[in-house]
């Protein structure tokens, strides 16, 4: 068995359950289940894994109204309806396979190298589209029905599969998958996060930043708390301001509040909150 040493990237800040887990999760040969809140870096990692890896990066975006094998592959009727009236296309229109295009799945089967796919926000979906899909990614073949023919994976990808656990995923899909929570960062981490995407800024500005955006996030009725991407942004937004950039100010005033609060009565709610925490 090919052993792997995932340690992380020079943009992804890694703690040490979640690479051995990610490096067991490829060497098995099984897809890894990740699930958090937004903003805990589940889409990210797999970008880290293929950086790290040198692999190509493909992406399935799940929707809740995606079938299956949207994933697989398409039939183009319409072009093929189209190239049929008109003499001029230059494909044969008996040739059904010159209008079969790939999905994410059937892309990572293909592909001459092996790849990381990506699945992202499975939870989406319903029961029915997980268990069937992690059918097709165990037997590492699916059929297009049209042609008559089987696709079988020239390399199993490695896959990364994402839940922002707003729904229950079926027993038969997490009994196929290695698993693991990513909680959200703690103040310490979250400093090496920031340290990893701005080395060079300024210190103080880190500090108080990261302790208002914790503040805030502790603040009670919050709908959609801001996650490190709106840290992240925040952070850039000071730094570019000469009044915020040494953050000596930002014990008296919150600025560019709607880059941490996308919604009205977050904003409202977040600024009363820390009102009463003594901020500014």
């Amino acid at each position: 068995m090919q052993p792997f040493s995932f340690r992380g990237s020079n943009r992804y800040v890694l703690d040490p359950e979640l690479a051995k887990i990610v490096n067991i999760s490829i060497s098995l040969e099984m897809p890894l289940l990740l699930k958090g809140e937004p903003g805990t870096g589940k889409t990210m990692l797999a970008h880290a894994i293929a950086d790290s890896l040198q692999m190509p990066l493909l992406v399935l975006n799940v929707k809740s109204s995606m079938k299956l094998v949207e994933a697989l592959y398409q039939y183009d009727t319409l072009t093929r309806l189209n190239d049929s009236r008109f003499a001029d296309s230059g494909r044969d229109v008996g040739n059904i396979r010159d209008y079969i295009r790939m999905g994410r799945i059937g892309q990572a089967f293909t592909a001459s190298t092996r790849t990381v796919l990506l699945i992202d926000e499975i939870d989406k979906a319903e029961s029915e589209f997980q268990d069937d899909m992690l059918d097709v990614l165990d037997q590492m073949q699916f059929d297009i029905i049209e042609t008559d023919e089987t696709i079988r994976a020239v390399h199993r990808p490695v896959i990364v599969i994402t839940s922002n656990a707003k729904k229950d995923l079926s027993d038969p899909f997490l009994g196929r998958c290695n698993f693991h929570h990513i909680a959200f960062p703690e103040a310490k981490m979250m400093a090496e996060i920031v340290a990893l995407h701005y080395p060079d800024l300024d210190s103080r500005l880190a500090t108080q930043a990261i302790d208002t955006f914790y503040q805030l996030r502790e603040v009670e009725g919050i709908e959609k708390k801001p996650a490190t991407r709106e840290l992240l942004n925040w952070l850039r937004a000071l730094a570019m301001d000469a009044d915020f950039g040494d953050g000596a100010r930002l014990g008296r005033e919150l600025p560019y509040l709607g880059v941490l609060c996308k919604k009205s009565g977050d904003q409202q709610r977040a600024a009363a909150g820390l009102r009463k925490k003594g901020f500014f």
